[in-house]
């Protein structure tokens, strides 16, 4: 019986003489276990860079691993490579996830934070899709967490095998690569701009993430104190918004309405002839409005972040932030109306479930999907349209109101993923939502093309902007103040690379005396903001707004 060399399997021997040549299959499986260890290696982690261009990499990771291979004894070996293997399926994960998070929120991954965001994600494709379409992508979700270690794992232990099998000629290849990758280095040679040949990404992304969560355990502290930090935590009610005594406030988050919509070239002439013309018309109905921009907390999703913010004055960009925040007694702009004797009112259409928040903002009424009646068609995430929103609040709560009251609204039509909206009808005939079944957008199954997602995006940002310049038209008083703004920019299938986190901003009313209590603001007058209308943090506003309308 042939003898083996000591610490040496019969897997990890050289091919010889004596031993049948591999197989094509077994050949096969080693070039696509090295393409799969190469692919998690090189892969960008961020969307934008995404290219073929971005996969010509030398990871100086991949060379000290089979340099470490071919010095260990062969039972260490196998210890690195399995070991090595685990690590780089979990780090193709966090690819994965970076990139779903950058594409749609331009953001990385939060590995502290983000795991909440997967039952959003579920209820999210639930109500767009479907519930069976959600749990097919949960279904798919689990298996790549669990096959995609497994499968690195294996490529690698097989890989090993070829390594030590081939040991003169892998030291001179990885003694080759080293020269190569010190020369790229030295010279800083890129295929694509950002993107170096001489490649550490893997260990990049390991301490970025690494360092992120060392910052998100720190900053609970930190924003703790900052919560704390409130100028108008004590103020009495008789000094606050002072000068808006009498009148009607809402404050009207409009979904994903963000600068790109009345800038991009491909949506600024339609959206700006929607507000331009609304303009002219409310101005003929004796109203003027201001405008400028605000910088969001979050980009392409996440509302309740920009809620948050805008209300509390405080950066919330992050879930942590956000529980944080609920768990305080930090006095938000709906408080600060609510202490001032106004009466105050949610209207959440999208809101279906439980939903703690509505506690802490203090809604003395609230309504929610339920509360407001629908009984039209579902227009894919929207649970109802915002014209019949805006109906349901006027006949609820405008009509019979008695003393003054501040109203929050979020208008959801423009909610990704941008399906066709209904038409603008009659708000005499808006009943329960009836009369919307049958309409454009009811039960759409079309596959869309990033143009068609594009057109119905700018077409869903018009249709609601028309639905508020009709809806102040039509039922606008000389008590009304109406504030409408974006909660953030749209996902970047829509917005393109490095779009920035503004939003549009703006204030409507008939009372000339509460636009001049905020002239100094340098807002630009008429619905839409100019390029040089003056950009604030969105966290920014709260203290300004209770300064400007205080005594």
């Amino acid at each position: 019986m042939r003898g083996e060399l000591p610490g040496v399997t019969a897997d990890d021997s050289t091919p010889g003489e004596g031993r049948p040549k591999r197989s094509i299959p077994a050949r096969l499986a080693t070039v696509l276990a090295a393409l799969l260890v190469l692919l998690v290696l090189t892969a960008p982690y961020d969307f934008g860079r995404l290219t073929p261009a971005a996969f010509v990499r030398i990871p100086l990771e991949a060379l000290l691993v089979v340099a470490l291979l071919l010095a260990l004894p062969s039972r260490g070996s196998r210890l690195v490579a399995t070991l090595t293997g685990v690590a780089l399926g979990l780090l193709g994960l966090l690819k994965l996830l970076d990139l779903g998070f950058s594409a749609a929120l331009s953001r990385a991954f939060d590995l502290v934070l983000d795991w909440a965001l997967l039952d959003e994600a579920f209820a999210f494709l639930s109500e767009s899709y479907g519930r069976p379409a959600a749990i097919g992508a949960a279904i798919a979700l689990a298996v790549v967490a669990v096959g995609l270690p497994v499968l690195v794992t294996l490529s690698v232990r097989r890989l090993r095998r070829l390594v030590i099998g081939h040991r003169t000629a892998t030291t001179r290849i990885v003694a080759a690569l080293v020269v190569v990758w010190v020369a790229c280095a030295a010279f800083d040679v890129r295929v694509v701009p950002a993107v170096p040949v001489a490649d550490t990404s893997a260990t990049t992304l390991a301490n970025g993430h690494g360092f992120q969560v060392r910052l998100r355990l720190d900053d609970r502290k930190t924003f703790s104190t900052q919560i704390e930090a409130d100028r108008f935590a004590d103020t009495p009610g008789d000094q606050l918004l002072t000068a808006l005594r009498g009148k009607d406030v809402v404050i009207s988050f409009v979904e994903s309405y963000g600068r790109d919509a009345v800038e991009d070239p491909e949506f600024a002439p339609q959206v700006g002839a929607v507000l331009d013309g609304g303009t002219s018309r409310l101005q003929a109905a004796g109203f003027a409005a201001q405008s400028g921009f605000l910088t969001s907390p979050t980009f392409g999703g996440g509302s309740w972040l920009a809620h948050d913010t805008l209300l509390s004055g405080l950066w919330i960009d992050n879930d942590q932030r956000h529980r944080t925040l609920l768990a305080s007694d930090r006095m938000t702009l709906n408080g600060a109306f609510r202490r001032a004797n106004w009466q105050t009112v949610g209207v959440m259409p999208a809101v279906s479930r439980a939903w703690p928040e509505g506690a802490f903002f203090g809604y003395q009424r609230f309504y929610d999907a339920k509360a407001l009646g629908y009984r039209g068609p579902k227009f894919s995430f929207g649970t109802m349209p915002d014209q019949y929103t805006l109906s349901s609040w006027q006949r609820l709560e405008q009509a019979k109101q008695d003393g003054p009251v501040m109203t929050e609204i979020a208008l959801v039509s423009s909610h990704a993923p941008w399906t066709p909206v209904p038409r603008l009808v009659d708000w005499a005939t808006v009943g329960d939502g009836a009369i919307y079944r049958g309409t454009a957008g009811d039960e759409d199954e079309r596959r869309r093309t990033t143009g068609q997602i594009r057109a119905d995006y700018r077409q869903s940002i018009q249709y609601t902007l028309s639905t508020l310049i009709s809806y102040v038209q039509t039922y606008g008083d000389d008590d009304l103040v109406f504030i409408f703004l974006g909660d953030h920019q749209p996902a970047t299938v829509v917005t393109g690379e490095n779009a920035s986190r503004d939003v549009p901003i703006t204030i409507i009313t008939r009372d000339r005396a509460v636009l001049d209590r905020i002239s100094g603001w340098g807002w630009q007058d008429g619905l839409k903001p100019g390029p040089r209308a003056p950009v604030w943090r969105m966290d920014t506003f709260r203290d300004r707004f209770l300064t400007a309308f205080g005594p």
